[in-house]
């Protein structure tokens, strides 16, 4: 396994379309810009542009789109030769219930998946079922795992990940205004420092199909606060509101190390016995 993992985020801006070749477009537009990655990482509902397509623009009809999107995500992942975390897409479980998961699609045609487990108020007026699982996905790059916005918010899910072995958090987030998107933005950095994790935040943003809707992003690749990482931890970060991608270098024998013999041993020092809740 190659210690320096190479990531991309990207930020993903709501666009008019016409067409789902438009939607296919945009997407390519954006994976140009990604070059040699290992992992790249969409926001969370990015694929509700597709809203443009449906009558009245109605939410539940968006997982009618889901075999055209593991199609199109599957031959990306091939075409680039890279791990691609699909934002979330609203789709029926095999339980015949409406989910909001992210979709892993690896280069080789293997496809996983998380499911939302902590919903939203307004996901669960929408009628979206709660997740069950929390699982740390093993790949050639490191292990890895999955926090989809409102999940970053409860930081017992972070750390079962890093107990489990997690070494980079990808949280995919659609937050509507302001005081959303920073909620997620400051506990992506506290649960870096506190696993002393990498997480690399991708933000959805424009103007959404639906008013009222509109996101407000800024995303970000963020480290444990300590050298040789910058002091604020934050590794790469995007413009707020504009359509771009950021990438960054991961060194995961840096932070093996700094887990071992950094300045704050926050995994080492942990007192369980004292808060076992």
């Amino acid at each position: 396994m190659n210690d320096i993992i190479k990531v991309a985020c990207i930020q993903f801006a709501f666009k008019f379309i016409k067409t789902y070749s438009d939607f296919v477009d945009h997407v390519k537009i954006l994976l140009q810009n990604v070059v040699e990655a290992d992992f790249a990482v969409f926001p969370e509902n990015f694929t509700a542009e597709l809203q443009y397509l449906i009558l009245n623009r109605a939410m539940n009809k968006l997982p009618e789109f889901t075999d055209q999107y593991i199609e199109l995500f599957s031959k990306l992942a091939d075409e680039y030769g890279m791990i691609i975390i699909a934002g979330t897409h609203l789709n029926i479980g095999d339980d015949g219930n409406l989910y909001n998961s992210s979709f892993l699609f690896f280069p080789d045609g293997k496809i996983l998946k998380h499911d939302k487990t902590h919903l939203f108020p307004i996901e669960k007026r929408a009628g979206i079922t709660m997740g069950n699982e929390l699982k740390v996905f093993s790949t050639n790059k490191g292990k890895i795992a999955i926090a989809i916005c409102y999940e970053m918010e409860f930081p017992e899910i972070t750390r079962l990940y890093t107990i489990n072995g997690a070494e980079i958090i990808f949280c995919p987030s659609n937050t509507i205004g302001e005081h959303g998107f920073w909620r997620v933005r400051h506990c992506c950095q506290a649960r870096a420092i506190e696993n002393q994790i990498y997480v690399v935040h991708s933000s959805m943003i424009g103007k959404a199909p639906l008013n009222g809707m509109d996101p407000w992003g800024k995303s970000s690749i963020l480290s444990p606060c300590e050298p040789p990482w910058p002091s604020n931890g934050v590794l790469a970060e995007a413009e707020a509101n504009r359509e771009m991608v950021i990438k960054d270098d991961l060194d995961l024998k840096l932070l093996h190390k700094k887990r071992k013999r950094g300045a704050a041993l926050n995994l080492k020092n942990r007192r369980p016995d004292l808060y076992n809740i």
